[in-house]
Formats: structure tokens, sequence, C-alpha cells
């Protein structure tokens, strides 16, 4: 046995007291290297060895400690993970995709949040990256591709949102700009043609996305763009209401409105609620994300879905193959789906 599988299998014997990896694998009836190639997932165990080990662990109430792996093969076992708002329903079906994958690999997530700001997200990463993270996974960052890239010559970088121009950091895209383009094509196809858009924050390429898709999709169909149909509402569920009554006070007459997320959309139903108006016979709404909830509002969210949690699964999967030295896969653009429910409905042609 090598020097450092010696350091290793005395660091696993470190456990539950006196529990040694020794005795598993005893009461088990493997080998030691079994349970340790089981342990640290980076070998294909038998499905008969696999119900062996697991029951043994189970009857010695053993606990493997990461820390001390770590120490053995040289990483901490842990994957920084940038968010903007861990409390965001968009980021919440994401993290749990990342959560799924690097549990089964037997490693933990940190996760911090960069609250939309790229002078905190930096500092985020910066913190991250002094944890001595095994890797990183950036959600929606705003980072420059040079900063980026100096960090992923030290530490393997996934970035989930949009495509880095940085060949070492491993890019999962979204095609914001097809999304807005079918929500817009949607409605115009129901026949509105006075279409109000409640858009995200305008310092963000994805929300800048989205409002081209908006605004092009309008001009194609031979429709003027009027920028007095457009509020800001911030991607939040309280930006939507704001957006969504400045936008009724302006006294424009409109019959559709798209959301650039489903957050928004949620906070504008509310407010055309509290205005006695129904969705989707008074007016039409379609979303941005297809979050579970859309599905169970009232009425239920027309909306674009973006499969967030088989993303998230996915940028876990190459971060993990990053750090572990084999070839991630190859990027994608995430495929894109309109998911149309009850709060769209069509109108007379000019409505």
């Amino acid at each position: 046995m090598s020097r450092q599988g010696k350091r290793y299998h005395q660091a696993m014997s470190i456990e539950n007291n006196s529990i040694t990896l020794e005795e598993v694998a005893r009461l088990a009836g493997v080998s030691t290297s079994t349970v340790s190639r089981y342990l640290s997932g980076t070998h294909v165990v038998s499905e008969e060895k696999v119900a062996a080990i697991e029951g043994s662990i189970k009857r010695l109430n053993y606990r493997p400690n990461l820390v001390a792996r770590g120490l053995a093969t040289g990483r901490t076992m842990t994957v920084g993970v940038l968010t903007q708002e861990v409390s965001n329903s968009f980021f919440n079906e994401a993290v749990r995709g990342v959560e799924d994958v690097l549990a089964s690999h037997n490693y933990e997530a940190i996760f911090v949040s960069g609250h939309w700001n790229k002078v905190e997200e930096e500092r985020r990463l910066m913190s991250l990256v002094g944890r001595r993270v095994d890797g990183v996974i950036l959600l929606l960052a705003d980072l420059d591709d040079t900063l980026m890239d100096r960090h992923a010559q030290g530490v393997p970088m996934v970035f989930l949102g949009r495509q880095s121009a940085s060949t070492r950091v491993h890019s999962l895209g979204f095609d914001h700009y097809t999304g807005a383009c079918e929500a817009v094509r949607h409605l115009i196809e129901l026949g509105h043609r006075k279409i109000a858009f409640i858009a995200g924050a305008q310092d963000r390429l994805d929300a800048v996305e989205r409002w081209r898709g908006y605004h092009d999709t309008l001009v194609a169909a031979g429709l003027p763009f009027d920028e007095r149909l457009v509020a800001n509402g911030g991607y939040v569920e309280t930006g939507g209401v704001t957006a969504m009554n400045t936008l009724l006070d302006r006294g424009l007459p409109f019959t559709a409105v798209f959301a650039a997320n489903d957050d928004s959309a949620y906070g504008a139903m509310l407010a055309m609620y509290r205005r006695g108006m129904s969705v989707p016979d008074d007016m039409s709404i379609v979303g941005y994300d297809d979050l579970p909830h859309s599905s169970f509002s009232l009425p239920p969210l027309t909306s674009v879905r973006q499969p967030l949690r088989d993303l998230g699964r996915e940028a876990a999967s190459a971060v993990v193959a990053l750090i572990e030295g084999h070839k991630p896969p190859r990027a994608t653009v995430a495929k894109l789906e309109l998911i149309v429910r009850e709060s769209t409905k069509a109108v007379p042609l000019g409505g």
C-alpha cells in the first residue's frame, strides 16, 4: 500500500470513537479497500457489496470523518456555490439540483449570496477560494471574465447562467432572448396587440436579453414599441406589484403583460386582484422560469420553463468531473419550453 493510501486509511479510522474502517469491512465480509472505494465514490462497487457495506455501517453507527479524509486526499470535500439570493425561488430550484449531485459524490456545498451586487459577488468568491473549496459553481453572477479566468487557474469553476469567454471556466448558458420571444409571440398569436412588459434590473445581462426579446418580437410582428408600456419589477414579487400599479396608473390601454420572471408575475397578479381585475378575462399574463408555485397560482401561470433543477445537477456534475481530473460534460444551452396555463386567453384581432 502506498504512503498516501496508509494515511488515508489511518485518517478514516478516526471515526465514532473506536469504530474503524477495518471493522466495517470485516462485518460486511469485504476488503477494506472495497469499503474505501465505496465511501470515496471513485469506483463502481457491486450492488451486493453496497448492501453489505451499508448494513455494516448502520449496525456499527460508523460515520466517515470527512475532514480526516480531506487531509489524506488533499481535498476539503467542499464546493462553493455563489447564488444571488438563497431565499429566491429561482435559485432554490437550481440549488436543489446542485445538492442532489454533490451529496451523491460525498461533497458538501458552501452557499454564499452576491445580492445582485458585483462588488459583493467578487468578495464572496474570494471568501470561497480562501476557504480552499475544491470547486466553485457560480449562479447568474455578473463577474468579469478576466476575474473568473484568474481564479479558475487555481480552482475548478462552473458558470451557470451565461457563456463565459474564459476557456478555463465551464459554462452552461440560458437563451433568455429566445425564451422572451416565445412568451411575447404566444400573446400575439392569441390576438393581443397592446402588450406591456415588467422588466428585470437592466444592469443584468439576462434582463437585457429578455427586454430585447420583448422589443424585437413586437417589431417583427409589425406592432409599435411604446416605452411607456415598460416598467421595472426587479425580479421580485414586490417589484411586480409596483410595476403593475405603475403601468395601470399611466392610463394607457393594454390587454396583456409579459413579466420577466414568475416572481414579478405573482406580484402583478396581486396588484390586479386588488384593483378588482380578473386574469385572464381582463388581462392575460405570461411569466418566465416556470417555478413550482406557478402551476398552483390563481390562476395557474403561463410561463417559459427553464429546467432549473436539471441545470443545477448538470453544473454539479461538471464541477465534480473537473475536481477529479475528468473531462466535464459538453457545455450546453438550456432547452426552453412555453407552458400554457389559464393565465392567458385569446382576444379578437385588434384587441
